[in-house]
Protein backbone atom coordinates (compact mmCIF):
# COMPACT_ATOMS: atom_id res chain seq x y z
CA UNK A 1 0.00 0.00 0.00
CA UNK A 2 1.41 3.39 -1.05
CA UNK A 3 2.14 5.86 1.72
CA UNK A 4 0.30 9.19 1.64
CA UNK A 5 2.74 11.97 2.50
CA UNK A 6 1.47 15.57 2.52
CA UNK A 7 3.28 18.71 3.67
CA UNK A 8 1.29 21.82 4.62
CA UNK A 9 3.84 24.49 3.91
CA UNK A 10 4.68 28.08 3.03
CA UNK A 11 7.49 28.61 0.54
CA UNK A 12 8.81 31.68 2.35
CA UNK A 13 9.00 29.92 5.72
CA UNK A 14 12.48 28.84 6.89
CA UNK A 15 10.76 26.22 9.06
CA UNK A 16 8.96 24.75 6.07
CA UNK A 17 12.21 24.90 4.12
CA UNK A 18 14.08 22.71 6.58
CA UNK A 19 11.42 20.03 6.19
CA UNK A 20 11.66 20.26 2.39
CA UNK A 21 15.44 19.83 2.64
CA UNK A 22 14.98 16.85 4.95
CA UNK A 23 12.68 15.19 2.44
CA UNK A 24 15.11 15.94 -0.39
CA UNK A 25 18.03 14.48 1.54
CA UNK A 26 16.03 11.31 2.16
CA UNK A 27 14.65 11.11 -1.38
CA UNK A 28 11.06 11.06 -0.10
CA UNK A 29 8.27 11.93 -2.53
CA UNK A 30 5.44 13.98 -1.08
CA UNK A 31 2.57 16.25 -1.96
CA UNK A 32 3.15 19.87 -1.00
CA UNK A 33 0.23 22.17 -0.20
CA UNK A 34 0.92 25.91 0.03
CA UNK A 35 -0.91 27.63 2.87
CA UNK A 36 -2.19 31.20 3.05
CA UNK A 37 -1.63 32.13 6.67
CA UNK A 38 -4.02 35.08 6.39
CA UNK A 39 -6.74 32.61 5.41
CA UNK A 40 -5.77 29.28 6.95
CA UNK A 41 -7.21 26.17 5.38
CA UNK A 42 -9.66 23.94 7.18
CA UNK A 43 -7.11 21.15 6.83
CA UNK A 44 -4.41 23.14 8.62
CA UNK A 45 -6.78 24.04 11.47
CA UNK A 46 -7.81 20.40 11.75
CA UNK A 47 -4.28 18.98 11.60
CA UNK A 48 -2.67 21.55 13.92
CA UNK A 49 -5.46 22.88 16.16
CA UNK A 50 -3.13 23.90 19.00
CA UNK A 51 -0.70 26.23 17.20
CA UNK A 52 -2.40 26.52 13.78
CA UNK A 53 1.01 26.96 12.15
CA UNK A 54 2.98 25.43 9.32
CA UNK A 55 4.75 23.20 8.60
CA UNK A 56 2.58 20.17 9.23
CA UNK A 57 3.46 16.73 7.91
CA UNK A 58 0.46 14.48 7.32
CA UNK A 59 1.61 10.88 7.03
CA UNK A 60 -1.12 8.40 6.17
CA UNK A 61 -3.67 10.80 7.62
CA UNK A 62 -1.81 11.43 10.89
CA UNK A 63 -0.36 14.91 11.59
CA UNK A 64 3.12 15.65 12.88
CA UNK A 65 3.70 19.27 13.89
CA UNK A 66 6.72 21.50 14.66
CA UNK A 67 9.60 21.53 12.18
CA UNK A 68 12.27 19.99 14.42
CA UNK A 69 9.91 17.17 15.41
CA UNK A 70 9.03 16.58 11.76
CA UNK A 71 12.70 16.45 10.78
CA UNK A 72 13.45 13.80 13.38
CA UNK A 73 10.33 11.87 12.37
CA UNK A 74 11.48 11.87 8.74
CA UNK A 75 14.86 10.53 9.78
CA UNK A 76 13.31 7.73 11.82
CA UNK A 77 10.58 6.66 9.39
CA UNK A 78 12.64 6.77 6.19
CA UNK A 79 15.73 5.27 7.78
CA UNK A 80 17.04 3.40 4.74
CA UNK A 81 18.93 6.35 3.30
CA UNK A 82 21.59 8.56 4.89
CA UNK A 83 20.87 9.62 8.46
CA UNK A 84 20.15 13.25 9.36
CA UNK A 85 20.71 12.71 13.10
CA UNK A 86 23.69 10.86 14.59
CA UNK A 87 23.08 7.43 16.11
CA UNK A 88 25.29 8.03 19.16
CA UNK A 89 23.07 9.18 22.09
CA UNK A 90 25.42 11.99 23.17
CA UNK A 91 25.89 13.29 19.64
CA UNK A 92 22.13 13.09 19.07
CA UNK A 93 21.50 15.14 22.23
CA UNK A 94 24.17 17.62 21.10
CA UNK A 95 22.40 17.94 17.75
CA UNK A 96 19.05 18.55 19.43
CA UNK A 97 20.60 21.25 21.60
CA UNK A 98 21.85 23.25 18.60
CA UNK A 99 18.62 22.76 16.68
CA UNK A 100 16.79 24.21 19.68
CA UNK A 101 19.29 27.11 19.90
CA UNK A 102 18.70 27.99 16.25
CA UNK A 103 14.94 27.67 16.61
CA UNK A 104 14.83 29.84 19.72
CA UNK A 105 17.12 32.58 18.41
CA UNK A 106 17.78 33.09 14.71
CA UNK A 107 14.29 33.68 13.32
CA UNK A 108 13.18 35.89 16.21
CA UNK A 109 16.29 38.05 16.12
CA UNK A 110 16.46 38.23 12.31
CA UNK A 111 12.82 39.25 12.05
CA UNK A 112 13.23 41.75 14.91
CA UNK A 113 16.05 43.39 12.95
CA UNK A 114 14.40 43.12 9.55
CA UNK A 115 10.86 44.28 10.18
CA UNK A 116 9.84 44.62 13.81
CA UNK A 117 11.97 47.58 14.88
CA UNK A 118 10.42 51.04 15.13
CA UNK A 119 13.56 53.13 15.66
CA UNK A 120 17.22 53.26 14.63
CA UNK A 121 18.23 52.41 18.19
CA UNK A 122 15.99 49.33 18.30
CA UNK A 123 17.23 48.14 14.93
CA UNK A 124 20.86 48.55 15.99
CA UNK A 125 20.20 46.59 19.19
CA UNK A 126 18.45 43.82 17.20
CA UNK A 127 21.34 43.71 14.76
CA UNK A 128 23.85 43.24 17.58
CA UNK A 129 21.76 40.42 19.07
CA UNK A 130 21.55 38.61 15.73
CA UNK A 131 25.29 38.93 15.09
CA UNK A 132 25.96 37.66 18.61
CA UNK A 133 23.92 34.52 17.88
CA UNK A 134 25.72 33.91 14.61
CA UNK A 135 29.06 34.35 16.38
CA UNK A 136 28.04 31.63 18.85
CA UNK A 137 27.25 29.38 15.90
CA UNK A 138 30.57 30.23 14.25
CA UNK A 139 32.32 29.12 17.42
CA UNK A 140 30.43 25.82 17.34
CA UNK A 141 31.23 25.33 13.65
CA UNK A 142 34.93 25.99 14.18
CA UNK A 143 36.96 24.74 11.23
CA UNK A 144 34.57 21.92 10.35
CA UNK A 145 32.97 21.93 6.88
CA UNK A 146 29.55 21.28 8.42
CA UNK A 147 27.96 21.36 11.85
CA UNK A 148 27.72 17.58 11.44
CA UNK A 149 31.52 17.60 11.12
CA UNK A 150 32.31 15.92 7.81
CA UNK A 151 28.66 15.28 6.95
CA UNK A 152 25.72 17.59 6.35
CA UNK A 153 23.26 16.88 9.15
CA UNK A 154 20.15 18.10 10.98
CA UNK A 155 21.86 21.19 12.45
CA UNK A 156 22.93 22.29 8.98
CA UNK A 157 19.44 21.61 7.64
CA UNK A 158 17.90 23.73 10.40
CA UNK A 159 20.17 26.73 9.89
CA UNK A 160 20.69 26.88 6.13
CA UNK A 161 17.18 28.20 5.27
CA UNK A 162 18.22 31.52 6.86
CA UNK A 163 20.85 31.93 4.14
CA UNK A 164 18.08 33.33 1.95
CA UNK A 165 17.77 36.20 4.46
CA UNK A 166 21.38 37.31 4.02
CA UNK A 167 20.56 39.46 0.98
CA UNK A 168 17.82 41.18 2.99
CA UNK A 169 20.10 41.71 5.99
CA UNK A 170 22.73 43.32 3.76
CA UNK A 171 20.12 45.56 2.16
CA UNK A 172 18.93 46.67 5.60
CA UNK A 173 22.41 47.48 6.88
CA UNK A 174 23.86 44.32 8.42
CA UNK A 175 27.13 43.47 6.69
CA UNK A 176 26.81 39.76 7.30
CA UNK A 177 29.83 38.86 5.15
CA UNK A 178 32.07 41.09 7.25
CA UNK A 179 30.51 40.24 10.60
CA UNK A 180 30.17 36.46 10.20
CA UNK A 181 32.48 35.24 7.40
CA UNK A 182 32.56 31.62 8.61
CA UNK A 183 28.78 31.36 8.53
CA UNK A 184 28.68 32.83 5.03
CA UNK A 185 31.35 30.40 3.80
CA UNK A 186 29.50 27.49 5.40
CA UNK A 187 26.23 28.68 3.81
CA UNK A 188 27.75 28.86 0.34
CA UNK A 189 29.14 25.35 0.82
CA UNK A 190 25.69 24.07 1.76
CA UNK A 191 24.06 25.86 -1.18
CA UNK A 192 26.11 23.72 -3.57
CA UNK A 193 23.94 20.79 -2.54
CA UNK A 194 21.03 20.35 -4.91
CA UNK A 195 18.84 19.19 -2.04
CA UNK A 196 19.32 22.63 -0.49
CA UNK A 197 19.36 24.99 -3.47
CA UNK A 198 16.17 23.53 -4.95
CA UNK A 199 14.31 23.66 -1.63
CA UNK A 200 14.72 27.35 -0.83
CA UNK A 201 13.05 30.55 -1.91
CA UNK A 202 15.47 32.84 -3.72
CA UNK A 203 17.18 35.64 -1.72
CA UNK A 204 15.51 38.21 -3.98
CA UNK A 205 12.04 36.77 -3.37
CA UNK A 206 12.78 36.56 0.34
CA UNK A 207 13.65 40.26 0.31
CA UNK A 208 10.27 41.04 -1.26
CA UNK A 209 8.57 39.12 1.57
CA UNK A 210 10.67 40.91 4.20
CA UNK A 211 9.80 44.32 2.75
CA UNK A 212 6.11 43.44 2.61
CA UNK A 213 6.06 42.31 6.25
CA UNK A 214 8.16 45.29 7.31
CA UNK A 215 5.74 47.72 5.67
CA UNK A 216 2.70 45.91 7.08
CA UNK A 217 4.02 45.85 10.64
CA UNK A 218 5.41 49.37 10.65
CA UNK A 219 2.13 50.72 9.24
CA UNK A 220 0.22 48.93 11.99
CA UNK A 221 -1.76 46.68 9.61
Amino acid sequence: MAQKVVLLDLMASPFGALVRIGFAEKGVEYERMEEDLSNKSTLLLEMNPIHQKIPVLIHNGKPICESSVILEYIDEVWSGNSHLFPSDPYERAHTRFWIDYIGQNIYNKASAFAYKTTSVEMQEAAKKELVKCYKVLEEELGNKPYFGRESFNAIDITLIPFYTWFHSLEKLGLKIREECPKIVEWSERCMKRETVSKSLLSPESTYEVVLYLRNELLSGN
